[in-house]
C-alpha cells in the first residue's frame, strides 16, 4: 500500500509466489477493517458530531459544520465481464470513495465501491449518510444558534461540500455564477476555507498509500477492503501516541483488538437557500467575520 509497488515486483522482491504475496495482502487489508474500524472509524454518535462542529469552529471559523464532504476515484484495472459499470468519465475504470473529513483530518464517514460510472448524485444520494442525512437519522445534533449572534435564531447543523453536492438544508454548497455580491463572495470563501480539509484528507492519504495513485489490479470486492483499510490506517497515523495508549489498554484487559461529477440535483428548497442566507449574513457581521476575509475576496 505505501510503495504502491504491483503484486509480481512484490513477490519478486520478496521470493514469493505471486499467490502467496495476494492473499497476504486481502488477509491484512480484511484484518485491519475487521480489527481496527470500530475503534478508528466508527459510527458518530451526538457527541462526535459535536466535538467535531467544534473543531470546526475553533480551527476553521465555520459554526455548527459537521464536516467536509467529497468524492473521489479510485482507478482499477478494467473487472472482467462488467461491461461499462466501472467506466467513468475521465475515460479509466474506478471505484468511488465518499467521506466526510472532520477539522483534523481525520474520516469520519466513508463509502466505498459504488460503480465508477454511477453518477456522483447518484453516490451520495445512496449513501448511508446521505439517507441517514435526509431521515434524519444519523443522531446529528439540534439547531442553535451561530456564536454571537442568537438574533439569527437556531441554524441546523450542516456539512460543506463543493458545486458538485446539492444545496440542502443540512449541506451547503457554494453560490453559483461569477457577478456575485460582495456578501455572497465573503460565504463561498469561508466555505472554501472549511471544506480544503477533505482536500488535504485525499492529499495526506493517497501520499502515504501510494498505491491510490495506481491503477489497482484487483478484484474490486478487494480494492474496497484495501481503500477501507487504508483510511482506517490514515486516522491511526494521526495520532500515533493516543492510538497505541488506547491498543496497549485493550491489550491488558485481555480484548481483541477493536474493530481496527455532481453529486446530485440542485432543486434546493427555500428552507436549504434560507439557511445559505443566514451564514452569508453571519460571515459578514461583526460576530462571524475575520479579519483578512475581504482581502481574500
Amino acid at each position: 500500500m505505501a510503495s504502491g509497488d504491483s503484486l509480481l515486483s512484490l513477490a519478486y522482491s520478496y521470493r514469493l509466489g505471486h499467490t502467496t504475496v495476494m492473499n497476504s495482502v486481502h488477509m491484512v487489508c480484511a484484518a485491519i477493517e475487521k480489527t481496527m474500524m470500530e475503534r478508528f472509524l466508527p459510527r458518530p454518535t451526538q457527541d462526535t458530531w459535536e466535538e467535531v462542529a467544534d473543531g470546526f469552529w475553533k480551527k476553521w471559523n465555520f459554526p455548527n459544520c459537521l464536516g467536509a464532504l467529497d468524492g473521489k476515484h479510485v482507478t482499477i484495472q478494467a473487472p472482467p465481464q462488467t461491461g461499462s459499470q466501472y467506466f467513468n468519465y475521465e475515460k479509466t475504470f474506478s471505484i468511488v470513495l465518499l467521506a466526510l473529513v472532520d477539522s483534523n483530518y481525520k474520516f469520519r464517514v466513508i463509502q466505498v465501491g459504488d460503480f465508477g460510472r454511477t453518477s456522483d448524485g447518484g453516490v451520495y444520494a445512496g449513501s448511508a449518510l446521505g439517507r441517514g442525512m435526509e431521515t434524519k437519522s444519523l443522531h446529528v445534533p439540534p439547531s442553535t444558534s451561530l456564536p454571537g449572534a442568537a438574533h439569527l435564531g437556531d441554524v441546523p447543523h450542516v456539512m460543506v461540500g463543493d458545486a458538485a453536492f446539492p444545496l440542502k438544508p443540512y449541506l451547503m454548497r457554494p453560490f453559483p455564477g461569477l457577478n456575485l455580491t460582495h456578501q455572497r463572495r465573503i460565504f463561498n470563501y469561508r466555505l472554501s476555507r472549511a471544506r480544503m480539509v477533505v482536500e488535504n484528507a485525499f492529499g495526506i492519504l493517497s501520499s502515504r498509500w501510494r498505491v491510490l495513485h495506481r491503477r489497482i489490479n484487483l478484484h474490486p470486492q478487494n480494492v474496497d477492503t484495501l481503500v477501507v483499510a487504508a483510511c482506517i490506517l490514515h486516522n491511526f497515523l494521526l495520532a500515533p501516541r493516543e492510538n497505541m495508549r488506547l491498543l496497549e489498554e485493550a491489550e491488558q484487559q485481555g480484548r481483541n483488538l477493536p474493530p481496527i461529477r455532481n453529486m446530485g440535483g440542485n432543486r434546493a428548497s427555500r428552507e436549504a437557500c434560507h439557511v445559505r442566507e443566514i451564514f452569508s449574513t453571519y460571515f459578514n457581521s461583526p460576530q462571524g467575520s475575520v479579519s483578512w476575509q475581504d482581502r481574500m475576496v
